[in-house]
């Protein structure tokens, strides 16, 4: 839907020149720079101008606030996996769990602004540059992920003594650095993520919140993980 932007993007001499090219194109698409988002409606009243990156903020301070949800919503319905987990493990459709989940994702204050066409550009962004990168040889990224116990990864089925299939929300946080997952709990989730499941990387763009911690957000489902002590 936006031939344009990859047209702009296949003359960018390096991943610098392409992220400001994605960056300022997003701002002029959805009106996302401080004036636009700060200019008042025809009533007077300053207008909130949801974005991917308010999303992104908002998942690196707590993955299952109201910015998650509208993430996970997003997976939701271009990919059809339904999340497992927010705030607690959603076991059915009529649970608790679930309808704050789903009051979550479709909040107002996240929908004014085609925020799910934003999160589609992100993804084709991420692709374009992964394939870029790579040159299209380097299919998978080893990653790692610390988890307290498996409520919200849940093992499917033991594959050897360090070794199994693991079912994860439909969006986590994975690490490129063994050291920093360590950090967040005390067994270690090592697996070999395609490309195609990562939304966004900490090469992406130049200043974001998930840069500290090499962070990957990969779209979940069944994975084949190896689990460790750190």
């Amino acid at each position: 839907m936006n031939p344009g932007l990859f047209r702009k993007l296949g003359g960018a001499r390096d991943a610098g020149e392409a992220a400001r090219i994605f960056e300022e194109y997003m701002e002029v698409l959805f009106g996302l720079d401080e004036e636009q988002r700060m200019r008042p409606g025809p009533d007077g009243r300053r207008r909130y101008r949801s974005s991917y990156r308010r999303l992104l903020e908002g998942w690196a301070f707590d993955s299952n606030g109201p910015e998650g949800a509208v993430l996970k919503g997003w997976v939701e319905s271009r990919f059809g996996l339904f999340p497992t987990y927010h705030k607690r493990p959603i076991e059915r459709f009529s649970s608790t769990a679930w309808v704050t989940y789903v009051e979550e994702k479709i909040a107002s204050r996240f929908h004014n602004n085609a925020i799910q066409m934003q999160l589609d550009l992100l993804y084709e962004f991420a692709q374009w540059a992964l394939d870029r990168a790579s040159g299209r040889a380097e299919r998978h990224r080893t990653l790692y992920r610390g988890v307290e116990g498996f409520e919200e990864n849940q093992i499917l089925e033991r594959r050897g003594k360090r070794s199994a299939l693991v079912l994860l929300n439909n969006l986590v946080s994975f690490t490129t650095e063994r050291g920093v997952a360590e950090q967040f709990g005390s067994w270690i989730l090592t697996a070999r993520i395609p490309l195609g499941k990562i939304l966004f990387f900490r090469e992406l763009l130049p200043h974001h919140v998930l840069q500290s911690e090499a962070e990957h957000l990969v779209i979940g489902g069944a994975f084949e993980v190896e689990i460790s002590r750190p």
